[in-house]
């Protein structure tokens, strides 16, 4: 019962990374758009593109933490004890991100757009970076049963790339989905504008990802072993080949494919890590068997699980397949060609 809760707790962290993930890219190519004139178009479409589903992706993200702290409270004594800062910044950076996002369509002035535009924009910088940190604290092994809260729990080699990693596939996700979303919605000097940044990114990912080789080889050894063997080995290579098809879709603008085969990507990354940890849950000093809550607790998480996929998993399916194929918004004439709204002042 614990591996399987455990596995659960994996598949909400992928969710997590893919759906959240795209949100956040979103927001990081929203930083780098540009002034207000020349980022105009491409932060309308970001908003157009975001605006149905923002919220309920982070639905994964609560999904986790009730299953760290109820199937595993040891884990999250341990994780949120030594790792406070950074998942503290991370929330920060989630609450303000949101707000940002909120507050910056309805703005009529010019200077309150900029303002709650750059809050939106540099949390959606800073959130997966903690996040990724964190779990960077993690793999790498510092973190453990009463370990207490340092900077080097999460300022580490390890964690330094890990959180990179993180905001660099999130660009990837953001931006192969926008380049699939200014096509849906006819902005089609977008979808070139996009294309060219999804490579990017793809090409920062693999650059950070041969860095990232080393450093955990002697920093993360337990993982680094998990990765380059056995399952682990074959779910990174998988993720590469999904990366790369991701790019040959890109290439010959494809674009209906191109999303799934990013999410695959980034969802095997996060399943290779799964498997590498194996059996931690805190390399190596705490395993899955060990961090594990009492056992009829284990079995009410797995009933509610499952009555929670049966009622809710196809409202979610519904609601992403309505905002993939155009059908809960769609972008405007004033819109596609950046019009300022009436009332817009300097």
């Amino acid at each position: 019962m614990p591996e399987v809760i455990a596995w659960v707790l994996v598949l909400a962290v992928a969710a997590y990374a893919c759906a959240g993930g795209t949100d956040y890219g979103a927001g990081f190519w929203d930083l780098l758009a540009g002034g207000a004139e020349r980022g105009e178009r491409p932060r309308r479409l970001i908003d157009h593109a975001m605006g149905p589903v923002w919220e309920v992706n982070n639905v994964w993200l609560i999904f986790v933490l009730v299953v760290m702290w109820t199937g595993f409270p040891t884990l999250f004594q341990a994780v949120f004890g030594a790792l406070w800062l950074p998942l503290a910044l991370a929330a920060v950076g989630l609450v303000l991100r949101g707000a940002g996002f909120a507050l910056r369509k309805p703005a009529r002035r010019l200077a309150q757009r900029r303002v709650y535009g750059a809050v939106f924009a540099l949390s959606s910088l800073v959130t997966p970076f903690f996040l990724g940190a964190a779990l960077g604290g993690i793999a790498s092994g510092r973190v453990a049963v009463g370990t207490t809260a340092s900077a080097d729990a999460w300022a580490n080699p390890t964690s330094v790339i890990a959180g990179l990693l993180a905001v660099a596939a999130a660009a990837f996700l953001g931006a192969v989905s926008l380049c699939s979303d200014a096509r849906r919605f006819g902005a089609d000097d977008l979808v070139g504008y996009f294309r060219r940044r999804a490579l990017i990114a793809l090409g920062a990912l693999v650059v950070l990802a041969l860095i990232g080789l080393p450093v955990t080889h002697s920093d993360a050894r337990h993982v680094w072993e998990g990765l380059t063997g056995g399952i682990g080995l074959l779910l990174v290579l998988s993720a590469a080949v999904s990366a790369f098809a991701t790019v040959a879709l890109l290439l010959r603008r494809t674009y209906r494919w191109s999303r799934w085969t990013a999410v695959a990507s980034v969802a095997l990354t996060v399943f290779a890590w799964g498997f590498a940890q194996r059996p931690y849950v805190l390399p190596t000093s705490l395993t899955v068997a060990d961090a594990a809550g009492a056992p009829h607790t284990l079995w009410w998480l797995v009933i509610v699980t499952v009555v929670a996929i049966v009622l809710i998993g196809p409202a979610l399916v519904l609601l992403y397949w309505m905002d993939t194929h155009g059908e809960l918004e769609s972008l405007t004439d004033a819109d596609t060609q950046a019009g300022r709204a009436p009332g817009d002042t300097q």
